[in-house]
């Protein structure tokens, strides 16, 4: 592939900075803060994670047929970033602006438009990267922009650490603007990339003539391969669901992890290790990768009930916040190497579908899943905890047996 080393540093910065914007404007650390600080309703802060996550898979499917249809797929994920940007300043301005229910409503509409416009910058990026990156460098690529991502957000994690006391309102609307300014700088950086021109297939004119949702279903149903790769994927959000709960499990035992510093901390060292070496790892084989990570959450999970169990408070303020740790570090890695699998198990236009199909089944399948643990957590946090623990177990036996679609990768690129 022409100017493969130049798009790869093009690629590491932009998506680097899109993570850093991503770890910023946060759905599970800074936007729950804002909204407890400001008199938001609980309601609206159960809102962030749903829209935030569910808000840019769902929309994938139906997004394919028009990003395919496009002959620079790299104009589309700028399209995107220049969004999520315009989106994030929409956040800061009802930061600074409103309080109450106003400022909840305002955050949830710009945070919905924050998520579509990721999701465009999902389709468009991995077919960008697919057909300018050869097999066996894209897991390391996402890998760096990771650990850039956490390298940043480690440093303003601490920066609020030194904070006295609760962070003023005008620091949490800078770090918002911040936040949008990384989208803006990223696009900034993507729009060097080098593309070749997309071949227009027929796959993204049938997908119009037939519709998006009935290509959506006889895609997922006519591959086994993709099939499989969303069960496995469903199971994966044991990283995804279970912080949360840990850090209520906390809280009730002891630890203080309710400040915003520390979250942060968390998020970012966790991105900052985890990244480079998943990266690597993914090359070598994702699916391996995915299976580890998911043993490895799974695990601590379990160390983390027999904890709040048995073990002292004085046990409990330790382990708790290295658990919260590990489950971000876990979560990072199953990331980067789904992300490697899928972009690695398809080639050309079907890559651009698969992807659209894929994130919007597990935009639904994200609601049901969280559902079935919110249920479980009606019952006690424990309970949630040892769902999602086992999901994970059962993610090792199914990646596992996926197909390894590195295989054919040269090892020593």
């Amino acid at each position: 592939m022409e100017h493969q080393e130049y798009n790869a540093r093009r690629f590491i910065w932009a998506n680097g900075l899109q993570a850093i914007g991503d770890e910023i404007v946060a759905a599970k650390t800074l936007l729950p803060w804002l909204f407890t600080s400001a008199g938001v309703p609980s309601f609206f802060a159960g809102l962030l994670v749903p829209v935030r996550e569910s808000g840019s898979l769902l929309p994938q499917a139906a997004l394919s047929p028009w990003v395919s249809s496009k002959p620079s797929r790299k104009k589309v994920w700028l399209i995107g970033s220049w969004g999520q940007a315009a989106s994030a300043v929409g956040v800061a301005v009802c930061a600074a602006t409103l309080r109450g229910v106003a400022l909840g409503i305002g955050v949830i509409a710009c945070l919905a438009a924050l998520s579509i416009f990721r999701a465009i910058c999902s389709i468009s990026g991995k077919d960008v990267q697919g057909r300018t990156v050869e097999k066996g460098r894209r897991g390391l690529i996402t890998g760096r922009a990771t650990a850039l991502a956490g390298a940043f957000t480690l440093a303003i994690g601490l920066a609020m650490m030194l904070l006295p006391g609760e962070p003023p309102r005008w620091i949490i609307v800078a770090l918002l603007a911040f936040g949008a300014s990384t989208w803006a700088l990223a696009s900034l950086v993507f729009a060097g990339v080098r593309e070749p021109v997309a071949e227009l297939g027929s796959a993204a004119a049938s997908d119009e003539q037939e519709g998006w949702l009935k290509a959506t279903w006889n895609l997922v149903s006519q591959d086994k391969q993709l099939r499989s790769f969303l069960i496995v994927r469903s199971m994966m959000l044991v990283t995804a669901l279970s912080t949360p709960y840990i850090v209520i499990l906390a809280q009730q035992n002891g630890a203080n992890l309710s400040s915003l510093g520390a979250f942060i901390i968390a998020s970012g060292g966790a991105s900052l290790l985890g990244g480079r070496i998943s990266g690597i790892w993914s090359d070598r084989s994702s699916k391996l990768t995915m299976a580890l990570a998911a043993a490895f959450a799974s695990t601590v999970i379990v160390v983390l009930l027999v904890c709040a169990d048995v073990a002292s408070p004085r046990v409990n303020a330790i382990a708790m916040p290295v658990g919260f740790f590990a489950i971000n570090l876990a979560h990072t890695t199953i990331r980067v190497s789904r992300k490697t699998y899928l972009v690695d198990m398809a080639d050309g236009e079907r890559r651009t579908l698969i992807t659209g199909a894929s994130n919007t089944v597990m935009g639904i399948i994200l609601l049901v899943v969280g559902a079935l643990s919110s249920a479980a957590a009606t019952v006690s946090t424990q309970a949630a905890l040892i769902v999602l623990a086992a999901l994970g177990a059962a993610g090792v036996v199914g990646a596992w047996n996926l197909k390894d679609v590195n295989k054919d990768v040269n090892k020593d690129v």
